[in-house]
């Protein structure tokens, strides 16, 4: 049994991930010898060549689906993560701008939205440094959580630890935090989900906003009940994309009007329950001026002003 509780006694702290990928997806203009599958159809295309509707579907996820997605996480004052590819938030200021405004964090997911498993112990080093750097300049703040596209690599978590990052999303075994080797001298894994994340209604469209946000609001039930017991957590994954489409925004204003119903829900970023977590489950760390540190964390969620 956890030896650790959430704030306020909360039964369940919800983490929203909002992944930008758009901007460094594959693509001939970028110098790769492929382009990613066209659109929600999984097109592959095998010749190499620039597909400009492609790179225009990506796009709409910036000049349409963000605006949308962010005037609803505005609306209902919830705080996100942001698991963005440093290329993306370079080529994007708007986006940047609105997260610097909001004050969300931003968890690395690469330099650009490219395979990261291929990669060599040096190259994959030089990635990590590359979204680093890039993701604190365009931030101002460096990054404390990473999160690969799909796989990584025997490396990839002694290179993040060298890195000085705090948690690793490239996980899907459990529903709350954890230590990555049992112990509080280990990363903490911030576990990710993939069954509720909304790219199941981009390569699979019959998979309908309905059945997407019943799968969402079970899910979140069945974590609240279990949070009576036990600390849990809900991470929600979602794309600029994909909910951000006139079609299926609602399903997620639908969810987030059901998650601030109640009152005993904590929603906060992964950087802030990563945090809370080694806090209650780890001896006290000292800062050097051998005060105990403290970071802050938000308050219950909170239901959208009428």
């Amino acid at each position: 049994m956890a030896n650790y509780t959430w704030p306020n006694n909360a039964r369940l702290a919800l983490s929203l991930v909002v992944n930008v990928e758009e901007g460094s997806e594959y693509s001939t203009k970028d110098g790769d010898r492929k382009m990613e599958p066209v659109d929600e159809l999984q097109v592959h295309v095998a010749k190499p060549l620039r597909n400009y509707g492609n790179e225009s579907n990506y796009q709409y996820g910036l000049k349409e689906g963000a605006p949308r997605i962010i005037n609803l996480l505005d609306k209902y004052q919830i705080p996100v993560t942001w698991a963005a590819a440093a290329l993306s938030l370079e080529r994007a200021p708007e986006l940047t701008q609105a997260i610097r405004r909001r004050k969300d964090e931003v968890c690395a997911h690469g330099y650009r939205w490219v395979h990261q498993f291929n990669m060599d112990k040096d190259s994959e080093a030089q990635f990590i440094q590359q979204a680093t750097e890039s993701i604190e300049q365009t931030i101002g703040k460096r990054p404390q959580g990473w999160l690969s596209r799909y796989l990584l690599t025997d490396n990839t978590r002694d290179l993040l630890r060298q890195s000085g990052y705090l948690y690793h999303m490239d996980d899907y075994s459990a529903d709350a935090p954890f230590y990555a080797d049992g112990d509080s001298n280990s990363m903490v894994i911030m576990p990710y989900a993939i069954d509720s994340n909304d790219m199941k209604m981009w390569v699979a469209p019959s998979y309908t906003p309905d059945a997407w946000l019943k799968y969402a609001k079970d899910s979140f039930d069945t974590l609240y009940q279990e949070g009576a017991e036990q600390p849990r957590m809900m991470s929600l994954g979602l794309h600029l994309r994909i909910i951000g489409r006139p079609g299926r925004i609602w399903a997620l204003q639908a969810f987030l009007d059901y998650v601030t119903s109640k009152t005993d829900v904590w929603c906060a970023t992964r950087e802030q329950i990563a945090r809370h977590f080694i806090e209650q489950s780890a001896p006290p760390k000292t800062n050097q001026s051998g005060q105990f540190e403290q970071h802050p964390v938000t308050s219950h969620c909170t239901p959208a002003s009428n």
